[in-house]
């Protein structure tokens, strides 16, 4: 890991995302402290409270900002809102790469919203569920898509590139892990085998094979948003890496999913959330636009 980012940093194992997002976040905060993200933000709406509660009540303050990324007067707005002891002093800048929306913000995009978060004494926490496929897309290295902007600490996915299990939690600071170990066992997240939920991490690792599984997932969602473009079904986002919202009636879904496919339509704000994993073939996309067309 440290070849790939091309510094000293810090790497530690957890089961899934929930755990590494939010022992990561506690990591940085107090419990007087606030975290600011986008609204439709996983460690918002799809961790069941477990930010608040592994760091002992941080707030989670929303944010907005088109396609899913955080806009900056957004963020300032909130960070200077209430500067009083009565309200929960802002400490953390959540990012999400690639987003909910499956856009991907640039190092551009990053590095602006980075500088306005040490100017206002906040450290940067990326949620990477997807952080391989915002590599793909956006051509740089991972370490121009994470400390090189500015980011402190990154949550890896590994269960989206095909790994049975295992996120990693990448501290570039790395005065900000001391004892994280310890906030890891006592979360339950140290394994007693854990060499064997790392290991599988090496093959994934070796030969850029992370980044040819996001290339193909990246791919297969191009090639999806154009057959449906095709049949004239919208897309809702640009599609910047392996996600595509689709405009898709209830009774289409309806029709699908007696079909057998499985999509949700609750994640962002509204279409059917259609992703691409590393695994997925032309032949399962060509057959789900056969699908669509039959209806």
């Amino acid at each position: 890991m440290r070849e790939i980012f091309e510094t000293d940093c810090d790497v530690y194992f957890t089961f899934n995302g929930t755990a590494a997002n939010s022992l990561a976040i506690a990591s940085l905060c107090q419990s007087y402290h606030s975290v600011i993200c986008h609204r439709y933000a996983h460690v918002e709406t799809d961790e069941c409270g477990a930010p608040e509660f592994f760091s002992h009540g941080t707030k989670v303050l929303l944010a907005d900002g088109k396609n899913g990324k955080l806009d900056l007067e957004s963020v300032e707005a909130l960070v200077r809102s209430r500067t009083d002891i009565h309200f929960p002093k802002p400490r953390v800048l959540s990012l999400t790469q690639s987003t909910e929306h499956g856009t991907v913000y640039s190092p551009d995009e990053l590095s602006s919203l980075c500088e306005d978060a040490r100017g206002n004494d906040l450290k940067v926490h990326m949620d990477g569920a997807r952080f391989a496929n915002a590599v793909v897309s956006s051509g740089v290295s991972a370490a121009d898509l994470s400390w090189r902007s500015g980011v402190d600490v990154l949550c890896f996915g590994g269960t989206k590139l095909g790994l049975p299990v295992g996120d990693m939690v990448v501290f570039f600071d790395r005065e900000l892990s001391r004892d994280f170990a310890y906030r890891c066992k006592q979360a339950g997240q140290l394994a007693s085998k854990m060499r064997f939920m790392s290991a599988p991490w090496l093959g994934m690792l070796r030969e850029d094979t992370w980044l040819k599984y996001a290339a193909h997932a990246n791919r297969m969602a191009s090639l999806l948003a154009k057959e449906l473009h095709m049949l004239g079904i919208s897309v809702h986002y640009p599609v910047q890496s392996n996600a595509v919202f689709a405009d898709l009636s209830p009774a289409m879904c309806e029709h699908l999913r007696a079909k057998g496919w499985q999509f949700y339509t609750f994640i962002g704000e509204g279409g059917a959330r259609l992703l691409c994993s590393w695994d997925i073939q032309e032949s399962d996309i060509r057959a789900f636009i056969r699908d669509i067309a039959s209806v």
